[in-house]
């Protein structure tokens, strides 16, 4: 399936069905995807749309999809997986490994191209150690080359609360090499990943970035070229290069609609930006109930 094509059922399930019911359905379509249909899907979802509008029922959507598609990458990895509907407090999914006596739970994560001003509660690092409980490994599945390249407090958090800082781009290439796990694969050590860093990493460069020794780990635990795997994600690196400037030819669009406005509708438009009406029906409201008591 085309990302284009998972775009428009989104939009046309946000506005014709209830959530929950808009959620099921695009469980269903994805869980029958093939892997070579996934792909392109799991490649493309860690950037959420321009043309989404924030906050909308849309966005809401596309984040649940995005919790989808990761249950499905466990999925093709050949281990149970579950998305989880409860979303107060708790991880987005669950996963089981069907051959080993362990279980994990991960969290997915997509942002905007145009958000750069992320902290640390962005990725719910420390949150993930939480909901772990009693399962053996948390998952943090982020857009790669949207972790922080030098230094982050994520960092120190992962390795002191064993929480795998993963990526769709890591999906990506363990899919394309059909990595799956059985009674002779375990991928223990794959979700392990930051207690086993953790014992080489000394206090003082505990904030520091071990995305490249992961790297040389998660090629040398599966058995894959670090070649092949570098230049993966220097392609993943262009097709995010040519996303962002599909992204940014949007915005000149609109841009140049806005230019085009009357001065009519200029103002309506803005009106309706700033939400100025619902802000007064909200505090009148209030102000009813106020004198009713």
């Amino acid at each position: 399936m085309l990302f284009n094509e998972l775009q428009n059922i989104i939009r046309e399930k946000s506005s014709s069905c209830r959530f929950e019911v808009a959620s099921h359905d695009l469980e269903t379509i994805i869980f029958s995807l093939s892997k070579s249909e996934l792909l392109p899907l799991v490649a493309q979802i860690g950037s959420i749309p321009e043309c989404i509008i924030h906050d909308s029922t849309e966005e809401k959507l596309y984040t649940k999809v995005s919790d989808i598609i990761l249950a499905k990458c466990f999925y093709e990895l050949n281990m149970k997986a579950l998305v989880l509907h409860e979303r107060a407090n708790s991880a987005d999914v669950f996963t089981q490994s069907k051959f080993h006596n362990y279980s994990l739970v991960a969290d997915a994560k997509a942002f905007r191209l145009s958000r750069t001003a992320k902290n640390q509660k962005d990725f719910k690092v420390e949150s993930l150690i939480h909901w772990k409980k009693d399962n053996n490994f948390a998952v943090l599945c982020c857009p790669y080359f949207q972790y922080p390249q030098k230094e982050s407090q994520i960092y120190s958090s992962a390795l002191n609360g064993n929480v795998l800082l993963f990526s769709w781009e890591y999906f990506c290439v363990l899919l394309k090499c059909n990595i799956q796990e059985n009674s002779h694969l375990n991928l223990n050590a794959l979700w392990n990943q930051s207690s086993l860093i953790a014992k080489n990493t000394t206090l003082e460069n505990q904030n520091k970035c071990f995305l490249e020794t992961q790297n040389l780990e998660i090629t040398r635990i599966l058995n894959l070229d670090i070649r092949d795997f570098k230049n993966s994600f220097a392609e993943f690196k262009c097709d995010i290069i040519t996303r962002g400037h599909n992204e940014i030819n949007y915005w000149k669009e609109k841009i140049n609609t806005i230019n085009n406005y009357s001065r009519e509708q200029a103002i309506h438009e803005l009106l309706s930006a700033l939400k100025l009406n619902e802000k007064i029906n909200t505090i009148g409201k209030y102000i009813r109930y106020l004198e009713t008591l």
